[in-house]
């Protein structure tokens, strides 16, 4: 089975194509903010930006424009500063994973997870590293992201591929199922085998007509 990795887990947020996405700064994402640089000055003044973000947005820039080894030196800059930066963890998990360096990318997204535990687009890039060699762990993950929130598409998709491996039909076709009513473009990278069981069907909620006529 070919499958595409994806997440799309928290729009707006992370935008993920084949392995991972630079993760920008956000007004709603800023929890890896430094509290000082490294001339030990104060937190910056509201909307100004810290020496750490600066940095964690200039490593973004270089990630974009492939400069990797500039940018996953920036990231280490960052975390000099805030060892608990979630997001210059996550990008240096995707620095590696982009580049076949499995046990740091685990590490990585180790140490964003270590930052806060539920941190979505580290957990599902770690289930994608893992489901080769320890597809339970990846199952666990995977369930873990859809538990929390039940519109990740793309985890249930993913989740689909790691129980039909395990032969757990039932459950995967269960899972492409969700995966495609939630997001009905994900349907061809569903397998074949699976997907006329998972085609959308039409919404049947009643007509104001239908519903007076069953009174």
């Amino acid at each position: 089975m070919n499958r595409r990795w994806l997440w799309k887990g928290l729009a707006g947020t992370v935008a993920v194509a084949a392995v991972g996405s630079w993760l920008h700064l956000s007004a709603a994402d800023s929890t890896g903010a430094v509290s000082s640089d490294s001339g030990g000055s104060a937190r910056s003044s509201p909307g100004v930006p810290s020496r750490g973000e600066v940095l964690l947005q200039a490593g973004i820039e270089q990630g974009e424009l492939k400069n990797y080894d500039v940018a996953e030196s920036i990231f280490r800059q960052v975390l000099e500063l805030d060892p608990g930066n979630k997001l210059a963890w996550y990008n240096l998990g995707v620095i590696a994973q982009q580049n076949n360096r499995s046990a740091e990318a685990l590490t990585a997204y180790d140490g964003a997870l270590k930052a806060d535990p539920a941190y979505q687009p580290a957990l599902f890039n770690k289930a994608i590293l893992l489901g080769p060699g320890d597809i339970d762990q990846a199952v666990s993950i995977l369930r873990r992201i859809v538990a929390a929130d039940p519109k990740a598409a793309t985890a249930h998709l993913n989740l689909g591929y790691d129980l039909a491996k395990q032969g757990r039909r039932g459950e995967a076709e269960e899972s492409f199922r969700t995966a495609v009513r939630t997001d009905p473009s994900l349907r061809p990278l569903v397998p074949e085998e699976f997907r006329d069981s998972v085609r959308t069907a039409p919404t049947t909620e009643p007509t104001a007509t239908q519903a007076g006529a069953n009174r």
